[in-house]
Formats: structure tokens, sequence, C-alpha cells
């Protein structure tokens, strides 16, 4: 077995890169979820609600699906 030393900075900067790893995969996942909500809003809503005006549920589901994709985007470019 090998053993290697490191101080704790080295341990805290290993925290710091997984920490930032996780939540650019979270924000990918957001932005895959608003993606999806954009591109399939019309599917959803025949599928999952059965009110009469599916127009503007549809363009609910685009806005929050865009909302969610500039959210995850932004969060991928503040994260260093």
């Amino acid at each position: 077995m090998i053993k290697i030393k490191c101080d704790k900075k080295c341990h805290k900067k290993d925290v710091e890169n997984m920490f930032q790893v996780i939540i650019r995969l979270i924000s990918v996942i957001i932005i895959l979820i608003g993606v999806i909500l954009i591109y399939d809003s019309r599917i959803l809503t025949k599928r999952f609600f059965g009110f009469g005006d599916q127009n503007e549920a549809t363009s609910g589901l685009k806005i929050i699906g865009f909302i969610a994709t500039i959210v995850g985007a932004l969060v991928i470019y503040f994260v260093k």
C-alpha cells in the first residue's frame, strides 16, 4: 500500500475541487431538465395536465424550462 503524505491544505484543496465538480454536475442536470421542459412542454402538458387550456400550461412550462436553463448556466459560470 502506498502512503501519500499530505498536509491539511492539500485535503482542503481536494474537498474544494470535489465540491466544484458536484455543483457543476448538478448544474448540468438542471440545464438538462430545463431543455427537456422547453422542447417537450406540449407532450408533458397533454400527459400530466387535464384541464382545457393547454396553451397556457405549455407556455408556463417553457418559461420554467428557460429559467431553469439560465440558472444552471449561471451557476456553472460563477463556480470557480
